[in-house]
């Protein structure tokens, strides 16, 4: 292997639980709730499938149905897909949707897995090209800047860059034509089997990790290591 593709979130990053996204929204526009209803809207918002990079929608409304199949295409319509999820759940200030939003790029509520640091640092020093290759709306770089992972970084694919999602092989072409590597010498690591699998079909090796909280994954990603010699 000369170069090593990751996805984002769910493989290097995992978001904040819902009930601290909710709380820091809401402590930042001065809302109170009791803790009943605080407890009551944090469900419903997980159940609602309201925050990126959490759980996925348990039913997805006929109104949302269409821009989410789409929704890593734009920014624009990945801001419609999860403020429409959002909205399903009335809260005290309607205004509070797009500040939950806005709370999910920040990179405050991102914490890279435990091993990332050390899976990533040590494929720099084996010499290989590192790229991150991801389904999203917005822009992580921050995210990799602010927890100090963007030096290992070599090169983005983002799918609201380029206007295509995973599992289409054209973002892992994008990604492997960045770093100068042959795909038949290059891995991808993901959690999503369909979307992150379809750098298959461009000859990439793959490699699959669980999308759970950081504290119940701290060294699946030490595998890679072994996997690129």
């Amino acid at each position: 292997m000369t170069a090593v593709l990751f996805d984002f979130s769910g493989t290097l990053f995992r978001i904040e639980s819902t009930e601290a996204w909710l709380g820091a929204v809401l402590e930042a526009a001065g809302v109170t709730l009791s803790a009943s209803e605080f407890a009551e809207k944090a469900r419903a918002l997980e159940t609602a499938g309201a925050l990126p990079g959490g759980a996925a929608p348990v039913r997805l409304p006929a109104a949302v149905a269409d821009v989410w199949r789409v929704r890593d295409e734009s920014a624009e319509l990945h801001r419609a897909a999860y403020t429409g999820l959002s909205r399903q759940v009335p809260l005290p200030d309607p205004a509070l949707h797009d500040a939950l939003y806005e709370r999910h790029r920040m990179p405050a509520a991102w914490a890279p897995y435990p091993d990332a640091l050390d899976v990533l640092s040590g494929l720099r020093e084996r010499g290989l090209r590192v790229g991150v290759v991801s389904n999203i709306g917005w822009d992580p770089r921050p995210v990799f800047r602010e927890h100090g992972l963007d030096r290992y970084v070599d090169a983005y694919a983002l799918s609201y860059e380029h206007g295509v999602q995973k599992p289409d092989p054209r973002l892992f072409t994008v990604a492997c034509e960045a770093l100068g590597a042959d795909p038949g010498r290059t891995l991808m690591v993901g959690d999503d089997r369909r979307a992150d699998g379809g750098a298959a079909a461009l000859g990439c090796a793959v490699h699959f990790v669980d999308h759970l909280p950081a504290a119940e994954r701290p060294d699946a990603l030490r595998g890679v290591l072994d996997l690129v010699g």
